[in-house]
């Protein structure tokens, strides 16, 4: 494909972005640079003939690095099906930047409990891998390498646990699906346990190589606010256990990014179990979700000391008429 000045010289920019992928070695600094990320869309037919593609247009135009996507491609009442899959993906193919999806709960663990979808979850999860994981590029018409918890020879086994760096920020993603993240499913345990090593894993190696930021992205609303008792929070709360410890020890900005709730919110929810005070370096972003089919440019600039800088994009062809 022949690119435009504007993608070439991007692409220059980012042709750093994996190449110590595996090892998490820091790039050196470079001028700011900006990405997408979107969540719970589309929804409706309405939103994916309309709205989903509206946004896909603008974000690539705005000759992002990468476009994040945490989870929920469709209703969770809408059948897991086949259609669904394939659409999608042709529909991801249309974003110039590379494409990162992640996995949400209407498209796992919601199958099946809708009649008369009768697929069920594990099952419908391996179709999702098998679809949107195969070997170690991202998705989109431009592509980045992204470092797997598993290879080709485990394809069943979390490859859609990735991470990725750009200049001296680690990326982190997991399967986190909400509203529970499965809690209590045979499944559970062992894709808690991965979840949980993957991100040991990524803190060791932003600590070794001295970056500047770490952002977790995942699906799932974890709940920061209920009580650990709480049944929603059960099967958080090792995780948000690991997080609190990897934040603490780190010292530096970390980013938790999810969608799940359908609520634009960017706060400091965490509260250190010990300290009983709230961690400063630890921010929450929560995507844009349906209804509201718009999306968040978030920006690495290295010279900042909070690393990050958000800012919302309203789409304007997807703005609702105020009676």
């Amino acid at each position: 494909m022949k690119h435009s000045v504007g993608w070439a010289s991007l692409l220059a920019l980012v042709s750093v972005v994996l190449s110590a992928c595996s090892t998490g070695k820091p790039s050196e600094a470079r001028r700011p640079v900006t990405f997408a990320l979107i969540g719970d869309v589309p929804y409706s037919d309405h939103d994916a003939a309309v709205s989903f593609p509206n946004m896909i247009d603008e974000i690539n135009r705005a000759h992002v690095a990468f476009t994040v996507h945490d989870g929920d491609i469709k209703s969770g009442s809408e059948p897991c099906s086949e259609e669904v899959l394939q659409a999608m993906y042709r529909r991801f193919q249309t974003f110039e930047s590379p494409f990162i999806y992640l996995f949400g709960d209407n498209e796992w663990t919601d199958c099946g409990r809708y009649p008369p979808d009768t697929v069920s979850p594990e099952r419908w999860l391996e179709r999702l891998r098998e679809v949107f994981t195969k070997g170690d590029q991202s998705l989109g018409r431009h592509t980045l390498t992204l470092k797997r918890q598993s290879d080709e020879k485990q394809l069943s086994k979390f490859r859609e646990n990735v991470r990725w760096s750009l200049g001296q920020v680690l990326f982190v993603g997991l399967n986190v699906p909400g509203n529970s993240n499965n809690y209590g499913q045979p499944e559970f345990a062992e894709r808690n346990r991965a979840n949980l090593a993957w991100t040991r894993e990524a803190f060791a190696l932003a600590r070794t190589n001295q970056m500047r930021a770490v952002m977790l992205i995942l699906q799932a609303d974890p709940h920061f606010e209920l009580a650990a008792t709480n049944r929603l929070r059960l099967g958080f709360n090792e995780f948000l256990s690991v997080v609190e410890n990897e934040t603490i020890a780190f010292k530096k900005p970390v980013v938790f990014v999810h969608g799940d709730s359908h609520y634009f919110r960017i706060d400091k929810p965490l509260i250190g179990s010990k300290s009983k005070r709230r961690i400063e370096n630890f921010t929450r972003v929560e995507t844009f979700g349906y209804p509201d089919v718009h999306w968040l440019e978030a920006t690495i600039d290295e010279k900042d000391p909070n690393v990050f800088l958000f800012k919302p994009r309203i789409v304007k062809k997807n703005l609702v008429k105020q009676e």
